[in-house]
Formats: structure tokens, C-alpha cells, sequence
């Protein structure tokens, strides 16, 4: 609900209030964003601001209050949420409010750009109406929120109201003023095969933290999710806030402590090598970031945004439904595959019980490595005979569905598309562009090259029953041409993405970037599940998918059993455990199944069966983080039914320890007055029992066991 009162406006979710206000010299200012107030008169809340700059509303200064959208320069000298060149060629600013507008059953539509939408859920938007006369500009800040969510849903728009040309340098999607506290700021970074590593600091006065990336996607280096904790906050206590950006470019959140102890976080585009010009009456969007909060812990806000995400973000008819189980030919066989060994492998995974054999790279153009056919989507007959479509049919007359990898995003130098059209690439003039894995970019601020991305993949779709796409990117942007050119992509990126997917809205769409190089909401509203990272050892698959589920659904992260040594680090694993941390998500194989011998097949087909008992939970449940392995030896978690009928319990120790102490898990989202059986071991517990005082897991002395618990409710 959104309620206003003499220019105060109170936004009211589930259980959360949002509360700004205009005072008497104009600005919009923020007063209280925590658990839920009643809406009353709040009227004493601009006599409180008049009280704090001590001198007057006509000497107002802005550098001790929480504003909605603070400028830099006039008055306030905190980093600012935008920075435009206006028509006399300043930058100084000052928006006051002007009007506002409240739209019911509405989500905010951000032009060009994916943002959740309303569904079957009660949704509110208030547009705020500021603007800066002098400078020639206004700005509409949307405020979403729901009934049903914890949560509000924020952007800007920026309109050229002048009669010249101004520039955008700087324009954050979202700003949070939080008065002083003991705040921490929980952020993920990393790299490839080590993605979403989860950091958390104590936000000290005077400190400035730009937690950004400007390689061109949202990034291996550094994930568009963060969090701001009172200092102690855990999975179950404590009050948490977050900022989850819907967008798959170049990125930025800033943290800033001022000399007060006052803290600014602030969401959206990057500001570096950023810039956007307006003519007159011309608009600029910035991308929807949401926001959430909760007085439960780091737990509360993933459960609230893994709810949303599933609900009202995601598009694909799949969001909801059962994933097939699939085993990828990449690990098995990278390019040196032909025909008969693909039918092998599907033939030999089929009788375990796989449902989808996905085809990956090297099926294109001359491609027996990576330094060439990039762009050429033809079959490659040699390898092949059958072609896409006859390939696709045997696996089907097998009992299989059939999956095909892509890069449309990119060419190889050595290419027909790129000796045909060399200037499609990312490239500055004058300047020899850059390879990385012997690619280029392709320009999707083009028209003409979207187009050609578009339609070289549907073609392929459309000539066979593909029912999986695997959508990757290998490489990051270099070479930018001019500022706001990622930006640029960005929205060629989610052209060519809404295009493909929804001439095929039957096609189960999986994101993929080098792995978890682009894991992030933009890419969610197209494709419900992303391949989480490339490296598959099961030990630091449970970091990496630990953290990701920290602020994205466990229906979207893609994780597979794949061989031993492992590619990436050459661990050795057992078959069981990791099986056994991959069925958090959604569950495949990635290895030359024909290797494997009688009884590691039967252990295949029984992890197969086991998983389509518990993947519908894992698509629908509620995920409980249990034990983390970023702090001990162990790592736990948990999905439970909504209902409270059923949970999936994970439980591994990393090393083994001699003369430990035994350790003790205890489970959540269960029924106390209730008793389940373990079908795993016929053993039974009270609810109560396995919340109130837990269970000890059975590893035995061997380092990284696992041990898992599937509870039914009798």
C-alpha cells in the first residue's frame, strides 16, 4: 500500500515501511525504511530536519540528511546518485519536488530492459516527479511495491527539459540514507571458477567502497547483490538490507560512511567510462534494482528475493516446472567428438535414466578448437553427418530430449562472418583490437549485427527439435569505442535474448558466461537457470553455490557431477558426495559416462532416481542455509517445503579431524508437532526434535564426506 499525506509518503509491504518526505524548501528526503509502522500523521518529521541544519529552511544544508536522490555540490558533499551536464555546461544541481502519481495493480516498465511485473500479485507504484529548472532537467523516482513481498522495486528516469543538449554522467538506480549504526556490508567477489566468493566488513566512518565491475557483463569479479547487516546479523537474526540490480552490464554500488557516521548505499550503472546525452524531450532510463529488507537474518532476505525472483522476474514457462536431467558432452569429449561418440554417450546415459543430452561447442563451421568457426552457425557435416536435425532425432528416437550450446555474442577472427563483416566487431577506430579465446565482440549497438545474431540462431532452432539452449560468453569487453558503449550493448544484449526467447517460449534457456560470469537478475528474467561456475570440484561448488544462493533462487543455479581428478584443480571426490552438493540446484552430468564402469553406473542411476523425487522441492522449496563452509570445516543446508511436508538435507565435512567433537545440525521450516521418516534409512524424528536439538551426521574418518537426509512428513 502507498499512502500519502501532506507530500509525506509512507509505502507499506508485507512487513516493511518505506517513508520519505518533501520538506519546506522542496526536497524529498528519507525518514524510516525498517519493519512495518502503521500509517498516521508523520507530519512531525519535517519539524526534525528543520531542527538539524540549525539555520532556517532559506540556509538549508543537505550534508546531514537522507535524501532519495542526493546531487553533488549544492550543499551536500557526499558522493552523489546523479551528475548531469546541464544546458549552461555546470553540473550543480538541485531537484525539488514537483508532483507525484500513484498507479495501482502496476510495476514500474523500464524501457529496453527487463523489470520484475505484477502477476497475480497486488502491486503499487508511486512515480515522484522532481525537477531542477535551472539546469533544464526532471526526474521521475518509481517506488514499487507488493503486498505479498518484503521488498521495493526502484529506478529513474531523467527527461531533457531544456532547449539543448544535456549530459548524463553519473545515474544511479537506487540510494539508501541510513542513520548512524553498526553496519557491515556483505558483498560477493571472486573470478572464474571461484565466483561469488561471500566478503563481509565492518563499515567504518570516513570509508568510501566502490563495489563495481567494468568488464562489460555483471562479471566474475563482482556480483550486483550486496547486503547491509547490523553488525552480527546471522542467517536467522538480525536486521538486513539489500540491493539486487536487474541488469547485465558494467555495474556499481557505493558504500560512503560520512564524518557523522551516516551511511549512503547506493545501486545502478557504473559510472566509469559511462555517459549518455539527451536532446531535448528525450529520456534516459536507469535499471531496476530491488530492494529488501528483513528482521530475520541473511536467511530472510534470500527466502523473500528467491520468492520474487521465481514469481515475478523469471518469464520462462520452465520457472515452475521440473528441469530434465541433462548430461553436457563438454567435459567428455571438448572438441573431439563425431557423431557415433555423441550417440554413445546419449545411448549409455539414457539406460541410467538422463533425460537430455546437450550438445556443446565444436558442432559449428571448421570449429576443432577455439581459435576458429566463432559466428558461423552452420553444421559442421564432417563431424556430424546427420546434421543438427538428424542428430536431434536419433537422440529423440532414444527416449532423449536434445540441447545445443551457443555463443551468439561473439566471432573468431578466423570466421566467414568476420572476413565478411569486419567492422560488426567492438573495436575503436585506429586502434588493433584486442582477441580474448581468439574472439571478438560482436557490435549489438547495431542493428544490423542483433539482427544477424537473431536470426543465425532462430534458423537453427527452428530446423531441429532443440528443447535446451546453453547461451554462453567467454570473454569480457575491451576496445570500448566511446562512453556509455556498454550500456549500448547491454540493451543490444536483451534485444537479441527477448527476441530469441520468446519466438521459442518451449526452449528451456540456460544462461552461461564463462562459466558464472554473468549470473544475474537481467539474465533471470530470460533464462531461469545459469551455469554457476566452471569449476564443478564439489568441494568449492559448495562456496560457490553457498553464496549464490544467497541472493538468487536455488531453481536458477545449474550444477553437475562431473569426473575426477577434476578439470579445474584435480581433486578427487567420491561419485556419492558429489552427487550428493550438486543436487542443490538443478541436478546433471558432465563426464564421458561411457568410461564409467558397472558400479558406478548403478550409482548413477540410483543418484538419477533420488533426484527426481526431490527436484520439484528444489524448484519450489524454501532453502535454509545451515552451516557454512566459508566458517568451519563443515557446510549444511537445507529445502523445505513450503507446506512443511518434506525437506532435503545436505550435511559434508571438508576434512577429517581427529579427536573432534561430533557436530550437531539443526534443520528449520518443519512441522514440531509433526514426525518424518528419513527414506534414505527408514530412520524417524520428531520435527521438533530435528529443529530444537538436530541430528549428528554419520561421515566417518574420511576427508570430504557427505551425508544427505530426504524427511517426509507422517
Amino acid at each position: 500500500m502507498i499512502f500519502k499525506n501532506n507530500n509525506i509518503f509512507h509505502l507499506q509491504g508485507k512487513q516493511i515501511s518505506y517513508i520519505m518526505a518533501v520538506n519546506e524548501c522542496g526536497d524529498l528526503l528519507h525518514y524510516y525504511y525498517g519493519k512495518k509502522l502503521r500509517d498516521k500523521n508523520y507530519e512531525w518529521v519535517k519539524q526534525k530536519w528543520s531542527v538539524w541544519n540549525g539555520y532556517g529552511p532559506d540556509k538549508w544544508t543537505l550534508d546531514i540528511c537522507p535524501q532519495e536522490y542526493p546531487a553533488y555540490g549544492y550543499t551536500d558533499l557526499r558522493t552523489p546518485a546523479y551528475s548531469v551536464v546541464n544546458k549552461n555546461g555546470g553540473t550543480v544541481s538541485r531537484l525539488t519536488y514537483k508532483s507525484y502519481k500513484i498507479l495501482q495493480n502496476s510495476v514500474q516498465e523500464i524501457e529496453g530492459m527487463p523489470a520484475l511485473f505484477a502477476g497475480d500479485k497486488n502491486a503499487q507504484t508511486l512515480e515522484i516527479v522532481l525537477e531542477d529548472k535551472n539546469a533544464g532537467f526532471e526526474v521521475i523516482l518509481s517506488y514499487t511495491v507488493f503486498d505479498e513481498y518484503d521488498i521495493i522495486a526502484r529506478s529513474a528516469k531523467i527527461t531533457n527539459i531544456s532547449d539543448t543538449e544535456i549530459t548524463i554522467d553519473t545515474a544511479y538506480s537506487t540510494v539508501l540514507d541510513m542513520p548512524k549504526r553498526a553496519y557491515e556490508l556483505i558483498h560477493f567477489s571472486g573470478g572464474w571458477a571461484k565466483e561469488r566468493e561471500m566478503y563481509r566488513n565492518k563499515v567504518r566512518q570516513g570509508v568510501k567502497i566502490d563495489i563495481s565491475n567494468a568488464r562489460g557483463g555483471s562479471g566474475h569479479n563482482i556480483n550486483p547483490f550486496v547486503m547491509l547487516a547490523e553488525e552480527g546479523a546471522d542467517e536467522t537474526n538480525g536486521d538486513v538490507y539489500s540491493m539486487t540490480l536487474v541488469y547485465s552490464g558494467n555495474h556499481s554500488t557505493m558504500l560512503e560512511c560520512d564524518q557523522f557516521g551516516n551511511v549512503r548505499l547506493m545501486q545502478g550503472i557504473n559510472p566509469f567510462g559511462f555517459e549518455w546525452r539527451l536532446k531535448q524531450g528525450e529520456s534516459f532510463f536507469t535499471p531496476q534494482s530491488i530492494m529488501c529488507y528483513s528482521d530475520k537474518g541473511i536467511g530472510g532476505i534470500s527466502r523473500e528475493l528467491h520468492d520474487v525472483i521465481r514469481q515475478n522476474l523469471c518469464r520462462s514457462k520452465w520457472v515452475d516446472m521440473e528441469r530434465p536431467i541433462l548430461i553436457n558432452n563438454w567435459e567428455a569429449t571438448y572438441f573431439d567428438f563425431n557423431e557415433e561418440k555423441l550417440l554413445d554417450i546419449a545411448k549409455t546415459a539414457k539406460q541410467q535414466g538422463v533425460e537430455l543430452f546437450v550438445l556443446d561447442d565444436g558442432w559449428f563451421g571448421d570449429r576443432n578448437d577455439e581459435e576458429t568457426s566463432m559466428g558461423d552457425w552452420r553444421v559442421n557435416l564432417k563431424k556430424i553427418p546427420s546434421g543438427i536435425d538428424g542428430l536431434a532425432k536419433k537422440i529423440n528416437d532414444m527416449g532423449l530430449k536434445f540441447g545445443l550450446w551457443f555463443e551468439p555474442e561473439s566471432v573468431n577472427p578466423d570466421s566467414d562472418i568476420y572476413r565478411a563483416h569486419p567492422d560488426w566487431i567492438v573495436h575503436s577506430a585506429g586502434v588493433e583490437p584486442t582477441q580474448s579465446r581468439f574472439e571478438y565482440l560482436l557490435a549489438l549497438t547495431r542493428g544490423e549485427v542483433c539482427d544477424y545474431a537473431i536470426n543465425s540462431v532462430c534458423n537453427i532452432l527452428e530446423s531441429a527439435n532443440i528443447e535446451y539452449v546453453k547461451w554462453d560468453m567467454n570473454r569480457p569487453m575491451t576496445d570500448i569505442p566511446r562512453k556509455g558503449f556498454n550500456h549500448e550493448f547491454t540493451l543490444g544484449f536483451y534485444k537479441v535474448m527477448d527476441a530469441i526467447t520468446s519466438r521459442f517460449p518451449d526452449i528451456l534457456f540456460e544462461g552461461c558466461s564463462g562459466g558464472g560470469g554473468r549470473f544475474d537478475a537481467g539474465v533471470l528474467a530470460y533464462m531461469p537457470q545459469i551455469w554457476t561456475s566452471d569449476n564443478s570440484d564439489a568441494v568449492k561448488r559448495m562456496q560457490i553455490q553457498y553464496s549464490t544462493s544467497i541472493g538468487y533462487p536455488v531453481s536458477s543455479i545449474s550444477a553437475h557431477v562431473t569426473a575426477v581428478p577434476n578439470h579445474q584443480n584435480g581433486r578427487v571426490t567420491s561419485l556419492k558426495s558429489r552427487a550428493d552438493v550438486a543436487y542443490c540446484g538443478v541436478f546433471g552430468y558432465e563426464l564421458d559416462i561411457t568410461k564409467m564402469n558397472e558400479n558406478e553406473l548403478d550409482e548413477v542411476k540410483k543418484q538419477i532416481e533420488n533426484d527426481k523425487k526431490i527436484r520439484s522441492l528444489m524448484i519450489n522449496g524454501d532453502f535454509y542455509r545451515l552451516e557454512s563452509p566459508y566458517n568451519s570445516n563443515y557446510c549444511a543446508w537445507e529445502t523445505a517445503a513450503k507446506d512443511k511436508s518434506e525437506a532435503f538435507v545436505m550435511c559434508a565435512k571438508i576434512l577429517s579431524e581427529a579427536n573432534c567433537e561430533e557436530k550437531r545440525v539443526k534443520f528449520y521450516g518443519l512441522d514440531p508437532d509433526a514426525d518424518y521418516i528419513d527414506e534414505y534409512t527408514s530412520k524417524v524424528y520428531g520435527g521438533d526434535e530435528l529443529m530444537y536439538n538436530g541430528v549428528v551426521p554419520e561421515f566417518g574418518q574420511y576427508d570430504f564426506a557427505t551425508q544427505i537426509f530426504y524427511l517426509r512428513k507422517i
